[in-house]
């Protein structure tokens, strides 16, 4: 008996769910293709290529639409069966709340599960894959009209190293061979005054030796007081002490939130070559990640009473109790992140807390429920 209980709320639930899930990636991945299709099609494309993008794609969806969809899912088949009767039938033949939605907080514990999974493995990839996919199909497209030469090239191009000192400002930087052309260094000492400046024509990260080389152009070197000692000038010039890597450079010139997990830990475990208040919002951003599956358990404790509580005719009620709760959950989600890049509480403390909040708030609403 208690297996064709199980088995009925388990169904009633999933087709909602599924419903949910089809129609939030269809909306996306038509919003997508108002955005990004006619920039593919103009690197020309063909429909398997496309195809392939938009399959890509999908798994970078499902963190931020599961959870929803989980919500809508549960209020809406929970809140039908309130409103029929059958949860108070099931309540008043001996039944508490858990033992009713047992199955579904066995399923949402699952997708926790699934969740860590795909921000682990999954989103990662597609991130990458689906956005280094575009970005190969342009390059090619800009090396067949204008070569290899002027195929690739960020214009213009800077990165500050802060820890160690370093500005650089170039012309333009080329992605594929990672060279640097019209380039100004310059290097400061700890308390801030000018030990050294380059300026070369061209320059390139020589992957063997792990150092810039610059070519045919000025060196200047600075005293202890910051005035210049000597210029000169130089046909080739090795950096061995100049370790700044151009994928690490690239790779900070993005915001956090377009980073995959794994490039996020590629630029925290060279954060030495970073201060802190720029490796912060990736930090907030990495830990943001891996704490985004609690989302599913506070949908769970949310959703579930209010479903059952009070949704008598209508469960559009539960509906927008749900999002009035997550719109509190969203708003100390964002001034914690905040709080937490501009170091005025510990990164962990600025990921976990709001959820934390969320959950106690949502073990008193059970408590009601229940």
């Amino acid at each position: 008996m208690r297996f064709i209980i199980d088995r009925y709320i388990f169904c009633e639930w999933l087709k909602i769910l599924l419903l949910s899930l089809l129609v939030t990636v269809g909306l996306l991945i038509v919003h997508d293709v108002y955005d990004n299709l006619p920039d593919l099609l103009a690197t020309g494309a063909t429909v398997g290529q496309v195809l392939f993008y938009y399959v890509g794609l999908i798994p970078s969806f499902l963190p931020a639409i599961v959870p929803l969809a989980l919500m809508i899912s549960l209020l809406f088949a929970l809140g039908g069966l309130h409103r029929n009767g059958e949860i108070i039938a099931l309540r008043a033949a001996g039944l508490s709340l858990f033992q009713i939605t047992r199955v579904l907080w066995v399923t949402g514990l699952c997708i926790a599960g699934f969740l860590l999974y795909l921000n682990a493995v999954w989103v990662p990839w597609s991130v990458e894959n689906t956005r280094n996919f575009a970005h190969r199909l342009k390059l090619t497209n800009e090396i067949e009209k204008h070569g290899e030469d002027q195929a690739g090239l960020i214009a213009p191009f800077s990165y500050a190293n802060s820890a160690a000192g370093h500005l650089w400002v170039m012309h333009a930087f080329s992605e594929i061979t990672n060279q640097g052309f019209g380039i100004s260094f310059y290097a400061r000492t700890p308390e801030g005054k000018p030990s050294r400046q380059i300026v070369a024509p061209e320059g390139f990260f020589e992957e063997v030796a792990g150092h810039w080389v610059f070519l045919k152009g000025r060196e200047t070197t600075f005293d202890a007081k910051g005035e210049p000692l000597r210029s000169v000038y130089f046909e080739r010039l090795e950096t061995p002490e100049y370790i700044d890597d151009p994928v690490h450079m690239l790779l900070i010139s993005q915001s956090p939130q377009d980073l995959s997990l794994w490039e996020l830990k590629r630029v925290l475990d060279a954060s030495a070559l970073e201060s802190a208040a720029v490796i912060r919002p990736y930090a907030v951003r990495y830990q943001g990640i891996l704490a985004s599956p609690l989302m599913a358990l506070i949908v769970l404790c949310l959703a579930i009473p209010l479903a059952v509580a009070g949704v008598r005719v209508n469960p559009v009620v539960g509906v927008s109790k749900c999002v009035g709760l997550f719109f509190l959950y969203f708003f100390l989600d964002s001034l914690c992140t905040l709080m937490g890049e501009q170091g005025q509480v510990p990164i962990l403390v600025a990921v976990w807390l709001p959820g934390v909040l969320m959950l106690l708030l949502a073990a008193i609403l059970y408590k009601k429920a229940a």
